[in-house]
């Protein structure tokens, strides 16, 4: 059941993507395209593996609720972590 928060973030996710892909506008170069796919299908990727992970991880003497807590925040988390890095990253490339 951790891929609900999957279906939940979707929209949020949408956009977060999107303004990572459209800022800086230039240059929008091959390299870059190419750099600004791999970096958001490794945000999604990391953001299922930590879903699942955090979930078979979490305690359940607190609750039932608790590892569906425990995984979105996590995965969400993680997601917005590769995005920041990925910033940078880009940041520091674009200046070559």
């Amino acid at each position: 059941m951790p891929i609900l928060a999957l279906v939940l973030f979707a929209p949020w996710f949408l956009i977060l993507s999107w303004l990572y892909w459209a800022f800086p506008r230039q240059p929008r170069d091959a390299r870059r395209r190419v750099f600004d796919i791999l970096v958001l299908a490794g945000a999604l990727a990391a953001f299922i593996a930590t879903l699942q992970w955090s979930h078979g991880y979490a305690d359940r003497q607190h609750g039932e609720m608790w590892p569906q807590i425990l995984a979105t925040s996590a995965g969400y988390g993680v997601f917005l972590l590769v995005l920041t890095v990925a910033v940078f990253v880009r940041r520091a490339l674009l200046r070559r």
